[in-house]
């Protein structure tokens, strides 16, 4: 189900010229960079996917943020990590995404931490916009100090 923007909050517009070869600039030029395949190695480029897990990493941490304070929670120590897979499909597009979560919060179990993680799936910007569309691995770490 599409649901409609009811207020626009921002708008960005980025350029791409060249597609996996080629180079990405947004409307402000703050962001300008040169694009190369995943697999090949070149030097300072990057790729779509490492701009949509830094993307996905932001505003999930930001969510996380969010929900953790209505819970009294502070949760600007926490670490997030998003792995982005790309690989093929049984579909007719051929390609698709999977993400994984990863997130640790200084002080929580990972089982303490795990439904603040799908609080924040639930009002992620990013998390709404896959949903349905790309497989999603929440896992949240443990790191509290060891016993000892």
């Amino acid at each position: 189900m599409v649901v409609p923007l009811t207020r626009t909050l921002y708008s960005t517009t980025a350029h791409a010229s060249g597609g996996r070869t080629g180079t990405v600039v947004t409307d402000d030029g703050r962001l300008e960079l040169r694009l190369a395949p995943p697999r090949k190695k070149a030097p300072e480029s990057t790729n779509p996917e490492q701009l949509f897990a830094a993307g996905y990493a932001a505003c999930f941490t930001s969510a996380l943020a969010e929900v953790a304070g209505e819970f009294g929670v502070d949760a600007a120590a926490a670490r997030v990590a998003c792995q982005v897979e790309l690989g093929t499909t049984d579909t007719a597009a051929g390609y698709g995404l999977a993400v994984t979560m990863t997130v640790s919060l200084p002080g929580w179990r990972g089982e303490d931490l795990l439904p603040l993680l799908h609080r924040a799936d639930a009002v992620c910007p990013y998390s709404q916009a896959v949903k349905g569309n790309v497989p999603l691995t929440l896992r949240a770490e443990d790191s509290v100090p060891a016993a000892g």
